[in-house]
């Protein structure tokens, strides 16, 4: 670890809809987000899990926020993003403690490092656990720019979008990790808020955004994920 100062269906229920051929809703993704960084040789681990993550599917949303805080060393990541950094503060804000990399926040709740493969899957099926409760349906299509759906419930929350890139190989020349190729998964290149969830079903129609893949997270104020969903990728 590196340290810089600075829903699912009851049985009965999908019986019901099977009768009906009507198909159930998928649960929404766990969101894991790694913050990392070229510069940090302890960040490579951590990428290849995220790359794991990725390659695994299912009901996991992997996303990898390249920070800036590194870039005052010998290389500078080729994907940092001040909103990256931004977000991390964010979160640490809430969750306590400062920033660093290798971090993974699971689900907008839980701060580890993100190279403990074992604590970081635990983490996952916690949340996993209590995904169902207060969430919102969230959908993602594409029509020129994007559409998000998000379906009513209760509670209220921030819907912010990400633009990503699901993979690169990156030579480092420089700086911790020079002579090394790192392989990338699910790379951030924007991060966006686009509006208010309070409850009610609304559509929001945006322009896609930076980044090959699209994903929308919906965040209670206190930070917890309560949506997700993502197209592409």
């Amino acid at each position: 670890m590196r340290t810089m100062t600075f829903t699912g269906c009851s049985p009965a229920a999908l019986v019901l809809s099977i009768l009906l051929g009507v198909a159930p809703a998928a649960a929404r993704p766990i969101v894991v987000e790694l913050f990392t960084s070229q510069s940090c040789s302890s960040c490579p681990p951590a990428e290849a899990l995220l790359g794991d993550l990725a390659r695994e599917g299912g009901d996991i949303l992997p996303l990898a926020y390249h920070v800036t805080y590194w870039n005052h060393l010998d290389w500078r990541d080729t994907y940092s993003l001040p909103a990256a950094t931004q977000r991390q503060h964010a979160y640490a804000g809430r969750l306590g403690g400062g920033v660093y990399t290798p971090e993974a926040v699971i689900d907008g709740r839980t701060g580890l490092v993100g190279s403990q493969a074992a604590s970081v899957r635990a983490a996952i099926a916690a949340a996993r656990a209590g995904a169902g409760a207060a969430s919102v349906p969230v959908s993602l299509s594409r029509d020129g720019g994007l559409s998000v759906r998000l379906g009513a419930g209760i509670g209220s929350g921030t819907v912010t979008l990400v633009g990503f890139d699901p993979r690169h190989v990156t030579s480092v020349a420089r700086g911790e990790n020079a002579g090394r190729t790192i392989t990338q998964a699910n790379v951030v290149r924007s991060v966006a808020e686009i509006g208010r969830w309070t409850g009610a079903a609304k559509v929001l129609t945006v322009p896609w955004p930076a980044g090959e893949a699209a994903a929308v997270i919906v965040q209670d104020e206190d930070g917890r994920i309560i949506g997700a969903a993502r197209n592409g990728g």
